[in-house]
Parts: C-alpha cells; sequence; structure tokens
C-alpha cells in the first residue's frame, strides 16, 4: 500500500468527485492533445505519399490541407451537436446504440476502443521520433524509450483526472505557442521572398495514376481528425455546465487545428521541404527558419512532448467508453469500477498493456502504425453522425431541420472518407484493423450473452426451495500432517457438524506411520481415512474421495475444511507449497461442494 500510494497518491472520497472535474483550459490540454499533436506528422504523412508521384505532385500539398480543414470543421460543427443532445457522454456509441441499435453502437464503441490503442501507439512512437531526430545517437533506444513514456502517461493517469490535466496542460500550451511562433517567424522569412522549387525527383510507375496518389495522401492526413470525437465521449469530466464548457472546448480545439495544420503545411510547401526516414518535416522547417538554435530546440522538445501526451486522450476516453459499455454488459463489469483516484483504474492499465504491445510488435515505427490509424475513427464518425440524423427526425425539436441537414451532411463526408482511406490503406495494414472490428463486436456479444444468462439463473423468479436440500451435512478435513493448523481445522470442523472425516493421503510409509501414531493421541473423537496413492498425487484421490461422499449423499452438502498456516511476511509464502490454494481453485467447480480455509497465524 506504501509504494501504492507513492505512485498514484491518497485515495479520494467519492464525494469530492466535482472537484476533479476539469476547467476549458485543461480540457483543451486532456482531451485535445491527439488532434493538436498530428500536425506533427499529418503533412509529413501527406508528403509521404505525395512523394511517390513526383515534384509535380508535391504541389497538392496545399489544396489537400485545405480540404482536410474543412473536413475538421464538418466534423466539428456534427459533435457540437452531439455534445449538446447526449450531455451524458458516450459519443458515437451512445449515439449509435440508441439511434440505430446495438450492432451499430458496438461497431462504433469497437472501432474508438481499437483506435484509441492505436492513438497511444502512434503518438508515443512519434514523441520519440521528434526525440531521435534532434539526437540521432537515441535512435537504437526508441523502443526503451517508447514504453518508458507509456508507463509515465499511465501513472500520471492513475493518479487522477485533474492532476494528469495540471501535469499535461503546460505542455500542451506551450506546444501550440512554439508552432505558432513557427508559422509567423516562417511567414516574416519568407516575406517578399518566392517560393522555392521541389527538386526533381524520380517518379514511380503508380505515377500515371495520380488521381489514386492524391486520395492515398488525402487519406493520410486524415489522421489530423483522430480525437476530435474525444470531447463528446469525456462531456461529464468537465465542470457545470458541462455540455456548455465541453462544446466551446471543442470549438477552441478545431480553431486551434485548422490554423496549425494549413501554417505547417503551407509553409513547408513554400520552403520545398521532402519527407525524410531520418528528419521530421517539422524538424526541416524549424531548422529552416530558426537554424538549430535554441529555439529549433525547445520546438523540438515541445512536439516531443505533446505527440507522447497525445496519448492522454486515449487515456482519458478509453476508460471512460470502456466503462459505458461494461455498464451496458459488453465489456467486463470490472471495467466499471472506479479506483482510488476516481478514475476506471482497470481500463487505463489494460490500455497501457495493449498498447505498449503493439509497440513491441511494430517496433515503435510510426509510418507502420499510421495505415492502421484512421479506419477507426471515421467508422464512429460515420455512424455517429448517421445516428444523429435519426435522432433529430426522431425527436423533430426546434430546429431539428438545420440540425439534421448538419449531421446528415457530416455522415456523407466522413462515410465517403471512410471508403477512399479502407480502400487506399487496405494493403498496408487498414485490413487488420477491417479484421480487428467484428471479432471485437462479436467478442462483446458473447461477453453479453455471458451476463444475461448469470442474471437470469440468479434472478429469484426461477428459485425453487426444496426441503430436500441439505438433509445431510459431511466436513472432510484434508490433512497432511499432525500439527496446530490441522486441530484448529478439526475444531471448527465439529463445530459444523457431527460427521466430520479427517482425510490424509498415503504416499510414504514412514511419514504415515508417524501421522497416525499422533493421531491416536490426539483424534479428538473424529475418524480418519487414509488413502492410497500409487502415482504420488494428492489431489486425484482426495477428489475421488469426495465424489464418493457425494454419490453416498446426493441431497446433501458436504465441507472441506482446509487448514493454513499464515506467515507474517509475504515473501515466507513462497518458501511454502500453495496445496491449499490449489484445491480451493478445483473445488471450486465441483457442484453441492463448499471449501472454507482456517487459518492459523504465526508469530514470526
Amino acid at each position: 500500500m506504501s509504494i501504492k500510494s507513492f505512485l498514484i497518491g491518497s485515495p479520494i472520497e467519492s464525494v469530492k468527485e466535482k472537484h476533479e472535474r476539469l476547467s476549458k483550459t485543461m480540457g483543451l490540454a486532456v482531451f485535445s492533445s491527439d488532434p493538436l499533436s498530428s500536425v506533427a506528422y499529418g503533412t509529413e504523412e501527406i508528403l509521404f505519399a505525395l512523394v511517390l508521384g513526383g515534384a509535380a505532385l508535391l504541389n497538392y500539398l496545399l489544396p489537400i490541407a485545405v480540404a482536410i480543414v474543412i473536413l475538421v470543421a464538418i466534423v466539428a460543427t456534427s459533435y457540437y451537436q452531439t455534445i449538446h443532445a447526449y450531455s451524458s457522454g458516450g459519443g458515437a456509441y451512445i449515439v449509435a446504440k440508441d439511434n440505430l441499435g446495438d450492432y451499430p453502437g458496438l461497431i462504433a464503441g469497437s472501432a474508438l476502443l481499437i483506435d484509441y490503442v492505436l492513438t497511444v501507439t502512434v503518438s508515443v512512437s512519434a514523441g520519440i521520433a521528434a526525440i531521435t531526430s534532434a539526437f540521432p545517437s537515441m535512435k537504437d533506444h526508441a523502443i526503451a524509450l517508447c514504453l518508458s513514456a507509456i508507463l509515465f502517461i499511465s501513472l500520471m493517469n492513475l493518479r487522477g483526472v485533474r492532476e494528469s490535466g495540471k501535469v499535461f496542460s503546460l505542455p500542451v500550451y506551450i506546444f501550440i505557442g512554439s508552432l505558432l511562433l513557427l508559422i509567423g517567424a516562417s511567414f516574416m522569412k519568407a516575406f517578399g521572398l518566392p517560393r522555392l522549387p521541389y527538386a526533381e525527383i524520380r517518379e514511380s510507375g503508380s505515377a500515371i495514376f495520380p488521381v489514386f496518389i492524391i486520395l492515398k495522401a488525402f487519406a493520410s492526413g486524415c489522421a489530423t481528425l483522430t480525437g476530435i470525437e474525444a470531447v463528446s465521449n469525456g462531456v461529464k469530466a468537465f465542470k457545470a455546465p458541462e455540455a456548455k464548457n465541453a462544446g466551446t472546448t471543442l470549438v477552441w480545439m478545431a480553431f486551434t487545428l485548422a490554423i496549425l495544420t494549413i501554417g505547417i503545411a503551407y509553409f513547408a510547401n513554400h520552403y520545398a521541404i521532402l519527407p525524410s526516414a531520418d528528419e521530421t518535416v517539422l524538424s526541416q522547417l524549424a531548422r529552416t527558419v530558426f537554424s538549430k538554435g535554441i529555439i529549433y530546440y525547445v520546438i523540438q522538445f515541445a512536439t516531443a512532448l505533446i505527440l507522447i501526451l497525445a496519448a492522454n486522450t486515449s487515456y482519458a476516453d478509453f476508460p471512460r467508453l470502456s466503462s459505458i459499455m461494461a455498464n451496458d454488459r459488453y465489456l467486463p463489469r470490472q471495467l466499471s469500477n472506479r479506483g482510488d483516484k476516481l478514475v476506471f483504474s482497470n481500463g487505463i492499465l489494460i490500455l497501457g498493456i495493449l498498447s505498449a504491445l503493439l509497440l513491441v510488435i511494430f517496433k515503435g515505427d510510426t509510418h507502420s502504425l499510421i495505415p492502421l490509424y484512421a479506419v477507426g475513427v471515421f467508422t464512429a464518425f460515420t455512424l455517429s453522425q448517421i445516428g444523429m440524423v435519426r435522432h433529430w427526425v426522431k425527436d423533430r425539436g426546434k430546429g431539428w431541420f438545420k440540425s439534421a441537414i448538419i449531421n446528415g451532411t457530416g455522415g456523407a463526408v466522413t462515410g465517403v472518407v471512410l471508403i477512399i482511406i479502407a480502400v487506399e490503406k487496405f494493403s498496408q495494414g487498414a485490413w487488420m484493423v477491417l479484421i480487428a472490428i467484428p471479432l471485437l463486436v462479436y467478442l462483446a456479444k458473447e461477453v453479453n450473452k455471458h451476463y444475461s444468462s448469470v442474471a437470469e439463473q440468479l434472478s429469484l423468479d426461477s428459485c425453487i426451495v426444496d426441503e430436500r436440500d441439505y438433509q445431510h451435512h459431511s466436513v472432510i478435513v484434508p490433512i497432511s500432517g499432525m500439527q496446530q493448523a490441522v486441530i484448529g481445522a478439526i475444531k471448527y470442523g465439529k463445530a459444523l457438524s457431527h460427521d466430520v472425516t479427517a482425510v490424509y493421503v498415503y504416499i510414504d510409509p514412514v511419514e504415515t506411520r508417524k501421522m497416525k501414531e499422533k493421531w491416536d493421541e490426539r483424534c479428538m473423537g473424529v475418524r480418519l481415512e487414509i488413502l492410497h496413492s500409487p502415482y504420488r498425487s494428492v489431489t486425484e484421490p482426495l477428489m475421488d474421495y469426495i465424489d464418493g461422499i457425494r454419490e453416498k449423499y446426493p441431497d446433501g452438502v458436504i465441507t472441506v475444511v482446509l487448514p493454513e498456516f499464515v506467515p507474517t511476511k509475504w515473501w515466507h509464502q513462497l518458501l511454502h507449497n500453495q496445496t491449499a490454494l490449489f484445491l480451493k481453485g478445483i473445488l471450486l467447480f465441483k457442484k453441492g461442494v463448499v471449501s472454507t480455509s482456517v487459518p492459523f497465524h504465526l508469530k514470526k
């Protein structure tokens, strides 16, 4: 407990939950770090796709960036309406489930859960890439740095929403300020100077299909939109009035994202910057404008921090969404439990483990992870907007037609983008996400079936009281020898029933004889059964004996009393076998058998 308190701090009382909620400025840092951070690699991903078509296609960078900003405006406007219509949070999952049915809701929820895991892996790997761009000697330690970053973010989020918000707010605003400074300085340096031409690039064989390359570049750049839905999922994390504060935060986020996206794309095109495996586009732009001075390194470190902390958006939303789905019985109910710091600790831990595993599998390579990235989020976008159209049509409140048009436009646009991304990124790994989403939906339905079955079987409506139940009570005390823990267990057994039997498994004849002599002295009026075990197994003869008692008294109940001694130090447990624990695990699945332990506490 002292280690836990050191890592995550002291517990917070439930009544103080409202004091843990976020203001708009802190909410912007917590929920928008993912979309804002994407400007650090969004332009780069567009250029990596366009460079396949040669220098001529590189000039499409700015039009593609403008198209993405228009898409940001459409999606943000649509989610602004979602926030006010569903102020309880839940975003795409709740909207799709309530208006389109369980399966669309599960598809949206599963897509977002997968996307949140990918968000952590992409943002952390991109953040470490920014560090290794400035310090190439650290490139060999990229995976270790990525795992360390995930561990740090996980621990910060386990400390509570407000505390993690305080830690992560400053880097977000430093990043925004440094990029605005970069854009302003780029404008001043470029003022009055003509745009630099791109160097000649050898075209690939696919250059005969420039439209496909442009669509591929657009699909890559759409990673910029990941995380926009985060605010709608976490409305309840804001201070009152929750919907108003969340909506304002969403507007701030979309406006900032648009300025940074256009600014970086414009000046990357103006200075004819090309993508490189050794240095990010943002690093090249900062180096071009500021050289390798202190401002350059401030931008690089701010970029690295925001990219790493972009994972915090997922840490804010993955646990909340999984808790909502768990409350609906589609995920394990442990995910709906709040921890000591009023956060969904189990969701945070699962997200950290899955993200770390994915980073190791893909060796921390951002470009390998990006193709998997946007499929899930645009699936959720589309289903959410279609669900909102259905909501307005059913509700028919004031201004419903206008709202339906806005969400309908958003659904149509994001649906088209989803098709483009799925087709263009399919062979690069998007197929894995397209398989993972229905697989997760299937597992969610199986979890729901299990919980429904359990609820039905535990219901008092189907409870039938049979007076023949428990007509006989047999108590069995397995022993491995004669000592004080056994004496305590026998005393307890005699208090439960008059039919008490001690059972000893015969393995060694010498030890059996010694035990029998001690038993005859202190048998306490309890009979002893010695079971032979030619193969030296303790459990099999004991289970056979218990089954024999069950056959003899089919309407009775058996209590197996297990004597245990408890050491004072936890590591002392490692020095003793855990037979009692093993037996309890087996007996748990035997119908009509109850197991209980009688502890004997050692003094030192």
